[in-house]
């Protein structure tokens, strides 16, 4: 339609990617809460490489959508596309997401070196106790305690 120039192309580019860095951010922050701590790192490593591979296609995919720039009707379907792709993220984090808002970490995923302390009387099968953070010098304070219910 030619409503764009260089100047408002770029605007508009710099508000998507506003909101794509927000995004990823978000994405980045919940896989650094949902696993345990002792391979937070790692989690977030793979996520980091799976969102490279892609990143490192996007240029080769929108420079063939551009083409030699004779027609706006691909590069437009490939933004319909993105688009797409994001409301459905944004619909499936809706229904599947933790709920980890104004939580610890340790309250969404314990640490796997969590320790159980049991009474004397207490047997293997239906043990009720509480979970105590390891106190050798990890990021978890040594006095948080939550209670839980091993079923094995």
């Amino acid at each position: 339609a030619g409503m764009l120039n260089a100047t408002t192309q770029t605007i508009a580019w710099a508000i998507i990617f506003y909101f794509a860095s927000a995004g990823a951010s978000a994405a980045y922050l919940t896989v650094s809460e949902i696993f345990p701590l002792e391979v937070r790192a790692k989690a977030i490593a793979i996520f980091f490489a799976i969102a490279q591979c892609f990143g490192a296609f996007a240029p080769y995919f929108f420079g063939r959508l551009i083409g030699k720039g004779e027609s706006t009707g691909p590069l437009t379907m490939g933004y319909m596309i993105g688009a797409g792709i994001m409301i459905i993220g944004g619909v499936v984090a809706a229904v599947l997401a933790v709920d980890a808002e104004g939580k610890s970490l340790e309250d969404v995923a314990m640490p796997l070196s969590a320790v159980r302390q049991r009474g004397p009387s207490e047997s293997m099968s239906g043990i009720t106790g509480t979970v105590r953070a390891p106190s050798n010098g990890s990021n978890v304070s040594s006095g948080s305690r939550d209670t839980f219910t091993d079923r094995t």
